[in-house]
């Protein structure tokens, strides 16, 4: 396996060698370059390769394929590609170095013209033999692109498995080779850490970090929205919870969405920002584009709606299901418009390299949709390019952000069930214990539908290379605007220097103001941590303890000693409580003991 690290090829331009040994680009980047070093080296039948999204991996892939078509190691091509759009994407880039695909391919013998054919994953699991048998009659390379997709359903992976098992060569590529799910990925190769867990390994890799410090890729500045939340469950409770308390995974997840709620404050106020901050990269570079991702169609247009309100100008909308999506991206990509709103269909694979400010506005909380979703944002194009994207503050997004720098690798086996092995089984007892509340009702929380009532929006704090900055301030304030209009070409020492200085000044505004003008928290950002879900669990845990403690003082059950904290302290069941209403209950029970010794 081989790793590139900012060490390892300093000494070479992110171009090097500017030259094309094979004739197939113009040149090649110091990881491309290495990466067909190690594959000619070693000519293996299966490689997977891994760059980090905008780093280059179709360049790569067609370099290779053109030098095994012209050493005659395979007469033909087949690449699979995870959708329609993609698979017209590979046609047009190997068109431009002289390999034609053809993307409308669906059964029968291939014109003469051609060198191969563009497939989707779901093109294969529908006929898996008839690309068996193109591959057994002439000596084929695969490029399975994303490759991770081939998991996405057992049908697929068998599919692949099936069709590609005689291939004479097969290159998988891939940007996030991690899952949230443990179906085997076909043609990876898995090795077991030193825990025993089977992890996916990788012929070469190229991550973000080595990538950003080579300049292929724009550093992220990410930057979050906290506020007020008011929803109503099904059982007609009124829930009321601030983005970034720590609280359960439904009341996350309802608080999450009554926050992406086009009717509420808290999408226009981000917007509104998010164009702010566009506006400022565009006087540095002229055609940058936004991109908000949507959880669903509805949601799409409505936010299209917020922005032609806000900007004066239609946003590009691109579903899914729409059979002119793959267009009115081309056509987005061509243009100079400021906005375009799409669902899942642009978080993967697509190449708008002008993309410079995105909304993260979908409640998909995967590593790897988020993953990917930032990467459609860090292909850079010139020197001093940044990428600004606006998440809610959620913490595990937040974390998520932290760790774009760190590598991943697909893990295949979950952790032993044995508690003394199993990393994980603290957690899942305190998960348990928590949410177990002895003798309170609070319902069938999990199935309970919500009605978002209300949301506003508060900037919460800019994170860039893993440290934070900024207090938090209302939409529209001076303190805001000193984060949204950070040029939009600054090298990335220049940047980290910047939001120091920023954070300092509004530091020191803060110390002279009178403190009942101070309507927001006065922290700076590293000094208000987003508590985390373990971190609430404890807390329910230790409510909990101090109930059972008290049922045996005062004699009264567990639900009549929750309900009257509920009744005296407010708020929803413990369930629901956000980490102030249970901090203020646990005081309240030890008030109640001392009274009672």
């Amino acid at each position: 396996m081989t790793t590139t690290t900012p060490s390892s090829n300093h000494h070479l331009s992110p171009a090097f060698p500017g030259r094309a040994p094979w004739g197939t680009a113009g040149k090649l980047r110091a990881w491309q370059q290495g990466a067909m070093e190690a594959y000619l080296d070693q000519q293996p039948r299966d490689y997977l390769a891994v760059a980090t999204p905008g780093a280059g991996k179709t360049t790569f892939a067609l370099t290779l394929a053109s030098w095994l078509l012209h050493h005659h190691v395979v007469q033909q091509v087949t690449v699979v590609a995870p959708t329609e759009h993609l698979k017209k994407q590979w046609a047009e880039a190997a068109a431009r170095i002289g390999i034609k695909l053809d993307p409308e391919y669906s059964a029968g013998p291939l014109s003469k013209e051609y060198h191969g054919i563009a497939v989707t994953y779901a093109g294969v699991g529908v006929r898996p033999m008839l690309h068996r048998n193109r591959v057994e009659q002439r000596k084929t390379l695969v490029i399975l692109d994303e490759i991770h997709h081939a998991g996405d359903s057992r049908s697929w992976g068998e599919a692949c498995l099936e069709a590609f098992e005689p291939a004479t060569r097969r290159l998988a590529l891939t940007g996030t080779p991690f899952r949230s799910d443990t179906n085997p990925i076909p043609f990876v190769e898995y090795g077991e850490d030193a825990d025993g867990v089977r992890r996916s390994v990788a012929d070469y890799t190229y991550g973000y970090g080595s990538a950003l410090a080579d300049g292929v890729v724009r550093p992220v500045i990410f930057l979050t929205y906290s506020g007020n939340m008011r929803w109503r469950t099904k059982a007609g409770d009124e829930i009321e919870a601030r983005l970034g308390e720590p609280m359960t995974k439904d009341a996350v997840s309802q608080a999450w969405r009554t926050a992406l709620d086009p009717r509420g404050e808290w999408m226009p106020s981000v917007l509104r920002a998010a164009d702010h901050r566009l506006t400022e990269v565009r006087k540095a570079i002229p055609d940058a584009g936004g991109l908000v991702i949507a959880s669903d169609q509805d949601s799409a247009r409505a936010y299209a709606k917020l922005l032609r309100e806000i900007t004066g100008h239609a946003a590009t909308v691109v579903l899914s299901d729409d059979t002119g999506a793959s267009q009115r991206i081309e056509d987005f990509r061509q243009s100079e418009d400021r906005w375009m709103v799409a669902v899942r269909m642009v978080s993967e694979g697509v190449d708008v390299p002008r993309l410079a400010v995105g909304v993260y506005a979908t409640t998909i909380s995967t590593p790897l949709f988020f993953a990917q979703a930032v990467g459609r944002f860090v292909r850079s194009r010139r020197r001093g390019e940044t990428a600004s994207v606006f998440l809610p503050t959620i913490p595990m997004l937040m974390s998520f952000a932290n760790e774009m720098e760190v590598e991943r690798d697909h893990v295949l086996d979950k952790p032993k069930k044995d508690k003394d092995e199993d990393p994980y089984a603290e957690e899942a007892e305190l998960l348990k214990e928590a949410e177990k509340e002895q003798d309170e009702d609070t319902g069938d929380q999990e199935q309970l539908p919500f009605e978002a009532l209300e949301s506003d929006a508060v900037f919460d704090r800019v994170m860039y290379d893993g440290a934070e900055f900024g207090m938090q301030a209302h939409p529209g304030s001076e303190e805001e605007q000193d984060y949204l209009g950070i040029p939009g070409l600054l090298e990335p020492d220049q940047v980290q220097m910047l939001l120091q200085k920023r954070q300092a000044r509004q530091i020191s505004h803060s110390k002279k103001r009178p403190a009942e003008e101070a309507d927001l928290l006065e922290l700076p950002a590293d000094r208000r941590p987003v508590v985390t879900h373990k971190e609430l669990l404890e807390l329910r845990k230790q409510l909990n303890t101090l109930v059972g403690a008290y049922v045996h003082q005062s004699g009264k059950p567990h639900g009549v000693i929750h309900t009257e904290l509920r009744r005296v302290c407010g708020g929803p069941p413990s369930a629901e409580a956000t980490a102030g209403q249970i901090r203020q209950r646990i005081d309240k029970v030890r008030e109640w003991a001392t009274r009672m010794k």
